[in-house]
């Protein structure tokens, strides 16, 4: 038997010369005693402590947490690696970490000591857990200065890591890592700098050693937890899922981003926001540099999948079921589908079933009314957090009134429907009669016409007597005053023509009476038998003792009113708090259903089908597929089929002209292929989708031109590296004007070199679609002959002098780029289209290329008119005039261009 000892130990300020491991050993063997803690002076937290184990498979995790995003990263002793996950969105209750705690079972969790009270809270618990199975990891908090950023970048950079040779230098090694580690994603980075303080510090896997042997690390590597699709962020801005531009409102421009033409966009018609976001947690978030759209898998008995990069060049390929395998999040918890995709069948399948009942003709009516319904849905967490705070506004019950009983109607709505549909089923059965009874309590409390009138809770008659009394007497105050106020001007000065009896609330009861003429100095104010207190708008504020019998015999009315219907919100309050969990449950089953009534809804316009799943397939097969944003753009759009599957055709590799069609034929297949993991009908025929772990796109796009080519050709390059670093067989790779931009030679080498590095994989190989302009890349047979190499090309026809474009794909290779036909039709003149046409015959025949006879004398003669230019310019009689320096710096260089 194993004994834990739960310990707290506090790290001090001052930094000791050597760390020893905070960790409180456990014995083995029946009769070994319990450990007892010992007093630690380290820089680290032990909060729990969990038994050891074999050295060769402890894992070390590194984790943080800010703005509901998540950064992780451990390290296995049993194969010396590092494993990342990219920054993932995750709940308040953190329910992403706990699923990657059950699935890697980690010996240690490191953390900044600087956390919010959701990390905390977690924490805590997890250490108070004792009798958890697998057991709890040990805590170890850092100084949250160990998880600086440029402090991370700088030991992730600076680190000595055997997989990369020497013979790279600085900049060299810096694009190698960032080839492999997402640098963009800042809490990442920043878990992995302090995971490697941690190891540093407690020298793991070399405790015995020298201070001078470093940690052993011989790779980093991407995980994910099994059953997610991991896509990365070049792959949802080059295909447009979502896509962000300035607001064109002149009150926005400089802050507010719409959504622009992007899949996102056409498919998000959420009426409530909580069902955007489930559509996508923050399509902004997911646009960032600094986000990726890594998420974690479904909770399984696979271990989690690790792709990466090692010296070795191995990649652990751990299979991975594309069974249906249901998730441990309760059913309503949102999935935030546009950035978690699934291969969970069951899961796809019932999103499904949901859209094809409201597709058909006769539940539209029914569609539209629950659409309606869920208008209504608003922000019930906040609302609840006020409660908490007692910070309740009037408008918080209005919104909570609406959508409890908005979340009536579903539930009635729900149970007419058919209740074989699982979502149908969990609305009408979780939403309880806990929502009616909040209904009755709010509906029967609150006076909303009141509440608003006066800007505060105010509650309805015949609900408390004893309210209700204190307001009759203070709605019959203003006539009982009135005969107070005769009174007392029957016993004022004659020369005072009026006075009023007012009640200010906290203050009571005053006589007020307007200014006299003679009033001028303070000690005018004063009147026998009353007591001045303050002067306003030119009126006199008195206590009489009339206002003091008020005061004695009415009390505060209004301040006692507003105690008591305080009290009575209050009790409202705990009423609603102690019934949040269905409310939470309504926002969670609500939310679900609008995103499945928003993709129902785009799919009736747009002609879209239902896919297919295989999971025997390896691949995708589309029939007639069509790219969901083009044909909104285009007139005619020409639909096309895909197909990889099997052993068969793994590699595509698709020619043809520019303009013909090849970069909307990649986007469309990636897209169609996202839309059939989100649980989305896509628009083709027929889809087939089978096990798909990965996609990984890089596609020309013309915005990266802008950065500068240098910077444009290491951010393509670093795209195909994560591609050929971390694709798996059920990967797939969609690869456009790969060596663009470069050197011609250089860049058909690279692309052959890539494709035949896939080629070597054999069975394994990932399912890859290149589009190319380099035909020399057929034409030389850089690729060897298997069946693994499909050859496609965009179909044309020649007409006389023009080229008719069918944008259809069919089998064969591109005989030429007709690239000066391409440069016609977009617009330039016809002497530069016949020069680059007669420029490229010349290369072709081996022959010298000569240039223009007619542009040479037009510059011949430009630089002739400028050296005369200079010399009527030149005043010999200027003393400072040196004439052999004007020759040299001047004349001789013009001279030279001329002859």
């Amino acid at each position: 038997m194993f004994s834990t000892v739960c310990t707290l130990v506090k790290y001090p300020r001052s930094r000791p010369s050597r760390c020893p491991a905070p960790v409180t050993t456990a014995l083995e063997g029946p009769s070994s005693p319990a450990p007892q803690p010992s007093p630690i002076s380290s820089q680290w937290s032990c909060i729990s402590v969990r038994p050891a184990t074999p050295a060769s498979s402890r894992i070390h995790l590194c984790v943080l947490w800010s703005s509901g995003y998540l950064g992780i990263a451990y390290y296995n002793t049993s194969d010396s690696t590092i494993y990342f996950m990219p920054d993932a969105p995750d709940h308040e209750s953190l329910q992403l970490l706990q699923r990657v705690l059950d699935e890697i079972d980690p010996q240690s969790v490191v953390t900044s000591a600087k956390q919010d009270e959701n990390m905390t809270r977690f924490l805590g618990k997890l250490a108070s857990q004792e009798h958890r199975e697998p057991k709890r990891p040990e805590i170890i908090l850092l100084p949250s200065v160990d998880f600086g950023l440029e402090i991370s970048k700088q030991r992730l950079l600076s680190g000595n890591y055997s997989f990369i040779p020497d013979s790279m230098t600085t900049t060299e090694k810096i694009l190698f890592l960032s080839s492999i580690i997402p640098f963009d994603c800042l809490l990442t980075v920043r878990a992995l700098g302090g995971l490697l303080k941690f190891l540093g510090r407690r020298r793991i896997g070399v405790e015995l050693e020298d201070y001078n042997v470093s940690i052993p690390i011989l790779g980093f590597k991407k995980f994910a937890l099994t059953h997610l699709v991991s896509i990365d962020q070049d792959t949802y801005s080059v295909l447009q899922i979502f896509k962000s531009e300035p607001h064109p409102s002149v009150y926005k421009v400089a802050s507010g981003l719409k959504e622009g033409l992007s899949l996102f966009g056409i498919l998000n018609r959420c009426r409530c926001k909580w069902g955007e976001k489930l559509l996508s947690l923050s399509r902004r978030r997911a646009q960032a540099p600094d986000a990726q759209a890594q998420w974690p898998r479904p909770m399984g008995p696979a271990a989690p999948r690790h792709v990466g990069s090692s010296r070795t060049g191995a990649r652990t390929r751990v299979p991975c079921m594309a069974g249906g395998l249901p998730t441990t999040a309760p059913p309503g918890k949102p999935r935030l589908w546009f950035t978690r995709p699934t291969q969970d069948l069951e899961e796809l399948n019932s999103r499904l079933d949901v859209i094809q009942f409201f597709l058909l003709p006769q539940n539209l009516d029914m569609a539209q009314m629950l659409h309606r319904l869920l208008g209504h849905i608003k922000n019930v967490p906040l609302i609840l957090k006020r409660m908490k705070l007692s910070h309740t506004k009037v408008s918080d019950w209005q919104v909570l009134y609406k959508t409890v009983y908005s979340a009536l109607g579903l539930r009635d709505a729900c149970r007419s429907l058919p209740q074989s549909i699982q979502l149908f089923r969990d609305i009408a059965q979780e939403f309880s009669d806990d929502l009616h009874h909040i209904a009755s309590l709010i509906g029967k409390v609150v006076d909303f016409e009141g509440s608003l009138a006066e800007n505060r809770f105010t509650v309805l008659p015949n609900i408390d007597p004893e309210i209700d009394e204190k307001k009759r007497r203070l709605t019959g105050l203003p006539s009982f005053l009135t005969e107070v106020a005769r009174k007392e001007l029957e016993n004022l000065d004659p020369r005072i023509p009026s006075c009023s009896v007012i009640y200010i609330p906290l203050i009571g009861f005053l006589l007020c009476i307007p200014r006299l003429p003679s009033m001028v100095e303070t000690s005018d104010f004063e009147i026998e038998g009353l007591d001045f207190m303050f002067l306003s708008e030119e009126k006199l504020h008195y206590r009489s003792a009339r206002t003091k019998e008020l005061d004695a015999l009415l009390g505060d009315l209004h301040c006692d009113i507003r105690d008591q219907e305080t009290l009575l919100m209050y009790q409202l309050q705990c009423q609603v708090l102690a019934r949040a969990a269905v409310l939470t449950q309504v926002l969670d089953l609500a939310s679900r259903l609008d995103v499945l009534l928003a993709l129902a809804s785009a799919a009736r316009d747009y002609g879209y089908s239902r896919p297919r799943y295989s999971p025997r397939l390896l691949g995708v097969r589309i029939q007639n597929g069509r790219h969901p944003l083009m044909e909104l753009c285009a007139r005619t759009f020409v639909p096309n089929s895909a197909e990889c599957g099997g052993y068969k055709g793994r590699v595509k590799v698709i020619t043809g002209p520019n303009s013909s069609g090849k970069s909307i034929y990649l986007k469309q297949v990636g897209l169609i292929t996202f839309m059939a993991l989100v649980g989305s009908f896509v628009p083709a025929e027929e889809a087939e989708i089978g096990a798909v772990d990965a996609i990984f796109t890089r596609i020309h796009s013309c915005e990266s031109i802008s950065l500068g080519l240098s910077t444009f050709m290491i951010d393509l390059n670093q795209q195909v590296a994560k591609a050929v670093n971390n694709a798996t067989e059920r990967s797939l790779v969609l690869i456009d004007e790969f060596g663009k931009g470069t050197n011609t030679v250089d860049g058909l080498a690279l692309l052959a070199a890539v494709i035949r590095h896939w080629l070597a994989l054999g069975p394994t190989c990932p399912h890859i679609f290149v589009a190319t302009n380099f035909l020399s890349l057929i034409q030389l047979q850089l690729l060897p002959q298997g069946p693994l190499v499909q050859y496609l090309t965009m179909e044309t026809c020649e007409d006389g002098n023009d080229l008719v474009f069918f944008y259809q794909v069919c089998e064969g290779v591109a005989n030429a780029s007709h690239a000066s036909h391409t440069a016609a039709q977009a617009g330039l003149p016809e002497k530069l289209v016949a020069r680059g046409k007669e420029v490229s015959d010349l290369i072709c025949s081996g022959k010298p290329i000569k240039p223009v006879k007619e542009l040479l004398k037009e510059k011949q003669m430009e630089n002739c008119q400028m050296l005369v230019d200079k010399f009527l310019k030149l005043d010999l009689e200027d003393p400072s005039l040196d004439l052999d320096i004007f020759m040299r710096q001047e004349v001789l260089p013009a001279a030279a261009t001329i002859l």
